[in-house]
């Protein structure tokens, strides 16, 4: 099952995740809340739309933008909407 970790501490676990550009996006719902807080950082993908991210805490560590997700996602990536993926050094097995 795909498994999200950081900082040894598991952020995200699901059997359905959604894999766009190499990237496993898990269900909203299957992130652990108490690691991810809101960012004001977004970016512009053409053919997803906006993204927007969160950074990670664990341990007193923080990993700064360290997931995005796309609220509004166009058309062509409307399997990722209300899902979550990660970068900055979170593993993804």
């Amino acid at each position: 099952m795909p498994t999200a970790t950081w900082n040894d501490a598991t952020i995200a676990t699901s059997d359905d995740t959604v894999v766009v550009e190499s990237n496993h996006y898990f269900p909203r719902e299957s992130v652990d809340d108490s690691l991810v807080e809101a960012s004001d950082h977004t970016t512009v993908c053409p053919w997803k739309g906006t993204a927007h991210y969160l950074h990670v805490t664990v341990n007193g560590q923080r990993n700064e933008n360290a997931a995005w997700y796309y609220p509004e996602p166009k058309q062509a990536a409307a399997s990722i909407r209300g899902r979550v993926a990660f970068w900055k050094g979170v593993r993804v097995q």
